[in-house]
């Protein structure tokens, strides 16, 4: 028997030296770039590590666990092969705990440990109160007490009674406080935990390496838990001003990860993993942003040199020594300095600001860089400018961070500053665009739907926007009104905007009894309806009001239908619509009538109101 395991043994020990066995490293990803659709996001990890030659199991965890399979892809250098890949979820991973959550996990635990000493020191008061009870009664020896005994016994019974009653009464209240704070704490840490960042996804990798080195493998899939809506916000400071117009897109993901200081992207386009095969789109040439492109390059270095390399002609920088606190020189060529210092001006934003201070600043956020040298520099600035100046206009607002990219299909909003959207499913607010759009504005009232006039914004070119369908908030002379709907799927040259009731504007619709009337020719009835339309304008300032009125429009060859009197308003016939165009100037009103009569038999009954 023991030769027989011996001889197994040896089996065993030379099958595995006979085969090699193959090595398995892992490595967690880092989210780069994200491309939000309005269905669906595209995401892009990067992951480094080091690889040694031979074939080898590579494990890339930090992905979604919400991901089509179908879209994943993988790229890698030339020197390593991808032998096979297989998506699975990291259930055994420890779960990432956000600093709030455990700060509130720590103070329930707090709480709990309260809450049990209270209920120690109420079962004790409990029961020593049951004692009290059960040794109130005086038996025994103890019935010959003598007065003063007995009083002395009845008020340390009453005294001690009350005490531990108190007590009893404050544990008991002290407990209703400290549940009340666990449930508030156990909901905030519910709320907290909606994140479903519990489990993560990891792909394993079936490698084949040429070389030893450093590789870095790029991971793109398709996660359908993103989307993003617009909104808008519509201000109008008055009448008279353009429409300030605020694009802004919802932004919601719950893919299972946080998105951290990513690059982010808002298309208007919709993934489509199982489409057609893909067709061009027209390529549209346009001029390079030189200024943009060297921001980019040197987004990675923020030293006081490479802020200013090849931002402007006529800069030269010369690299330091590369000891600690030696900075690179910067001068501007064709300037001489009498003082042997060649330290240009620097102005941000039209300020003055210091080197040391200069070198702080991110290439990033400069919008223009501009280089004044000579009688351009000094006229300006004067002797500060000697040495020539170097001025900075960095970005003002969000939308110089976007960058649009429109195609024939879609458009694309790329975000350059770093964003943040946690996985919580709840809607992070990114503004993608601003403009003023120069708007004719008019009221608009139909009295008989509506007692109440709208103010309307008729908008030209606003194709230029690339405006999608969504609410609106709007704003009107500094006070919230409420929310509208933009609907650009428009084929007219004009948007109509409606920005809200305006009770300035009053409209009155009263039927004339005198010229309302029911009379009766032979067998058929005969109904005449009046009605006066009266609109004041109480503002301060003339307005331009579209009236609406209309008349029934008979389906039956039995009814007539006349009309009798439009007041001069143009009429359509189609539809029994007439519309007044109104000029009404401040303080005044302006009446218009509208008449019809119908003819009917008269045994039936219509709707005339």
């Amino acid at each position: 028997m023991q030769l027989l395991y011996i001889g197994f043994l040896m089996a065993f020990m030379q099958f595995h030296q006979s085969t090699p066995l193959q090595t398995q490293s892992t490595v967690s990803s880092t989210l780069k770039k994200v491309t939000v659709y309005q269905a669906g996001a595209s995401l892009e990890h990067i992951a480094s590590t080091p690889l040694k030659q031979g074939n080898q199991e590579l494990v890339i965890g930090g992905l979604s666990s919400y991901l089509d399979i179908n879209s994943i892809q993988v790229h890698c250098p030339e020197a390593v092969t991808i032998l096979g890949m297989e998506f699975s979820n990291q259930y055994m991973g420890e779960a990432y705990i956000s600093p709030s959550v455990k700060h509130l996990t720590d103070s329930l635990e707090k709480i709990n440990q309260q809450i049990q000493q209270n209920n120690i020191l109420t079962n004790t008061s409990t029961e020593l109160l049951e004692v009290l009870r059960v040794n109130k009664e005086i038996k025994g020896t103890q019935s010959g007490l003598s007065v003063a005994e007995l009083t002395k016994l009845m008020d340390y019974y009453k005294n001690k009674s009350i005490a531990v009653q108190t007590e009893l009464m404050e544990l008991r209240n002290k407990k209703k406080v400290l549940d009340d704070i666990s449930l508030k704490l156990k909901n905030q840490i519910a709320e907290e935990k909606k994140k479903n960042t519990q489990s993560g996804g990891r792909i394993t990798l079936q490698l084949s390496v040429a070389v030893n080195g450093k590789y870095d493998f790029n991971v793109h899939y398709i996660s359908q838990n993103a989307y993003w809506t617009p909104y808008y916000d519509i201000k109008c400071r008055n009448t008279k001003d353009p429409l300030a117009i605020t694009y802004k897109a919802k932004i919601s993901q719950s893919t299972g990860i946080d998105w951290n200081k990513v690059n982010l992207s808002l298309s208007t386009a919709s993934p489509k993993q199982y489409g057609n095969a893909p067709l061009l789109k027209t390529w549209f040439l346009g001029y390079v942003n030189t200024v943009r492109n060297m921001n980019n390059m040197l987004s990675k270095s923020n030293t006081f040199g490479q802020i200013l390399q090849g931002q402007a002609p006529g800069l030269e920088v010369l690299p330091g020594s590369g000891q600690p606190g030696q900075a690179s020189t910067v001068f501007i060529r064709g300037n001489a300095s009498i003082t042997g210092n060649s330290e240009p001006l620097y102005i941000i934003n039209g300020i003055p600001m210091e080197p040391h201070e200069f070198s702080k600043l991110n290439p990033n956020d400069f919008k223009s860089v501009e280089v004044l040298k000579d009688a351009a520099a000094t006229s300006l600035y004067g002797s500060r400018g000697a040495n020539g100046v170097v001025v900075v206009t960095t970005k003002s607002g969000l939308e110089d961070y976007i960058t649009v990219s429109e195609s024939t299909l879609d458009v694309t909003y790329d975000i350059s500053l770093p964003y943040d959207v946690p996985t919580n499913g709840k809607p992070q607010i990114a503004t993608l665009k601003e403009a003023e759009m120069p708007a004719v504005y008019k009221y608009y009232a139909v009295p008989k739907l509506d007692k109440d006039a709208y103010l309307l914004a008729e908008i030209t070119n606003w194709q230029s926007m690339n405006f999608l369908p969504g609410e609106a908030n709007i704003i009107f002379e500094g006070t919230y009104i409420g929310k509208s709907f933009l609907d650009p799927a428009n084929t007219n040259d004009t948007l109509n905007l409606t920005l809200g009731r305006d009770k300035r504007v009053v409209v009155k619709r009263e039927k004339v009894t005198d010229f309302s009337s029911m009379k009766f020719l032979g067998s058929n009835k005969s109904q005449t309806v009046t009605y006066d339309i009266t609109v004041r304008n109480s503002k301060t300032e003339p307005i331009q009001l579209i009236l609406k009125d209309q008349y029934p429009i008979s389906t039956n060859k039995e009814i007539e239908v006349h009309l009798l009197e439009s007041n001069k308003g143009s009429v359509n016939e189609e539809i029994g619509v007439v519309t007044w165009q109104l000029s009404i100037p401040p303080g005044t009103n302006e009446k218009k009538r509208i008449s019809y009569n119908v003819r009917y038999p008269k045994g039936k009954v219509i709707n005339l109101q």
